[in-house]
């Protein structure tokens, strides 16, 4: 029978069975008192740091500030050592528009400019711009010391790397490491998403078993994540709320991100900041009749990268089975888990239990949707409508299910597959609720049980 791995969308149709896994990547409240530049030395290793935060809510504005004014330097010489290395200098001409954009009108300007000038296509100008204006409403909207500056720097960074991804498109790899030089694309996604976060308002349930799941990595046991997938900024959002207690895990867990948010050019220099595996959308499959056969191939390639890394152990694998984004109940507006597919959580335990490293499968919940809420369907093209918005957000882990305590009275395998699914589901369901409880009903953390302690771990 066919293997397909699905991750929010994204299914790999090998030979064995079906795994799901989050996807929709994209796409961290900052612990230390500096935050590390965006554009490090490759060759010296030389970072670029800045000033100290002027608040959790987001970078100091003269950080950012100083970051563009510094970046075409910066640029110059990672260029010259790339060409010393014998690689592409591709930002060599690279345009300054937005490098050099100081104000809203020099952004919107910009943008106009570049579509004119052919380098930007129209619907990705006029997507540029709509992301504008639901960025500068969100970070406003959090009443942030200087708000107005920090949307100008941090869209004038996203506008120049989403421009340079047109110029220049970057592929990826079936398994693609985050880039950190000469570019840190993992911070500059910290950057954008901190403000929309309202840290007063967000919660992390059990955090002593996410340092829990470091002591196991570095030990060289792998561990997966099952949870629930709410929006492009998941893996953001899970590092963010981490950041002060484990920024271990944020910068070490791989996500399975489907083939939307590795095309979409707004969305690309975003997953470019993550640990990918790649693969093509289980949903999206048959969209081109005569592409099909690549993507299989392309998915198999990307199948056989994480059953490698599985057996090298000491990986964390974040995988969202319910097939794609969390979407609310039409009739009611709610919001709640997506129900988990029971063949890909076998599948993705079967992978753990052959890779012949001792591994550990957790429940993990997730409560994000106001940060970027997805469109109320599954949409075919390319390009969909991003809001985005200033709110509370929520993580909370519980502890490992072991599928042999689970399935101990089960008669047949497919009874232990569905009753181990709804083990794990159940889990993620009832932590959601809490956080529910905790954010949306502003109970904060009176909002804890016996099972779930909240707790602000930036605090």
């Amino acid at each position: 029978m066919t293997l397909t791995f699905s991750s929010s969308a994204a299914t790999v149709a090998v030979a064995a069975a079906t795994v799901t896994s989050s996807a929709r990547v994209p796409v961290y409240p900052l612990a230390s008192s500096t935050l590390r530049g965006f554009v490090s030395f490759r060759l010296t290793a030389k970072k670029l740091f800045l000033p100290p935060l002027r608040s959790r809510g987001g970078v100091s504005v003269r950080a950012m500030s100083e970051l563009v004014q510094d970046k075409e330097s910066s640029v110059s010489a990672s260029i010259a050592l790339n060409e010393i290395a014998g690689e592409s200098p591709s930002e060599l001409n690279h345009s300054r528009t937005f490098l050099d954009a100081r104000s809203e009108q020099d952004l919107l300007s910009g943008i106009k400019k570049e579509a004119e000038a052919g380098r930007l296509p129209a619907n990705v100008a006029s997507g540029m711009e709509e992301l504008y204006w639901n960025y500068k409403n969100a970070v406003l909207s959090s009443g942030a010391s200087r708000a107005d500056e920090t949307v100008i720097s941090n869209m004038s960074v996203a506008f120049d790397r989403m421009l340079l991804g047109v110029e220049d498109p970057y592929t990826f790899n079936p398994y693609h490491k985050a880039v950190r030089e000469p570019f840190d694309y993992y911070m500059f996604v910290h950057t954008y998403i901190r403000p929309l976060i309202d840290f007063k308002n967000s919660y992390v349930g059990n955090a002593s078993i996410f340092s829990e799941l470091e002591d196991k990595i570095r030990q060289g046991h792998n561990i997966v994540l099952i949870s629930n997938h709410q929006s492009e900024a998941d893996p953001a959002v899970i590092s963010l709320l981490l950041e002060a207690q484990s920024p271990f895990i944020g910068e070490n867990i791989k996500c399975v991100a489907g083939d939307r948010v590795i095309t979409d050019p707004l969305c690309k220099p975003f997953s470019m900041g993550r640990n990918l595996i790649c693969v093509y959308s289980k949903k999206h499959m048959n969209d081109d009749p005569e592409l099909v056969d690549m993507k299989r191939k392309a998915n198999t390639r990307s199948l056989k990268e994480m059953a490698t890394m599985l057996r090298s152990g000491g990986q964390l694998i974040w995988i969202a089975p319910s097939g794609g984004r969390d979407r609310p109940n039409p009739s009611t507006g709610e919001w709640f888990p997506a129900p988990f597919d029971s063949s890909s959580v076998d599948n993705m335990r079967r992978l753990v239990e052959h890779s012949g490293a001792p591994g550990h499968i957790y429940p993990m919940s997730l409560l994000c949707y106001d940060i970027m809420p997805p469109p109320p369907q599954v949409e075919k093209e390319i390009g969909e409508k991003r809001l985005v918005g200033f709110h509370g957000t929520g993580l909370s882990i519980a502890p490992e299910i072991s599928f042999s305590d689970v399935t101990a009275g089960c008669e047949n395998p497919n009874e232990a597959k569905e009753a181990y699914s709804q083990a794990l589901y159940k889990s993620v369901n009832e932590q959601y609720e809490i956080l529910n409880s905790a954010i949306k009903h502003r109970r904060g953390v009176e909002a804890s049980t016996s099972a779930v302690s909240l707790s602000q771990p930036w605090n």
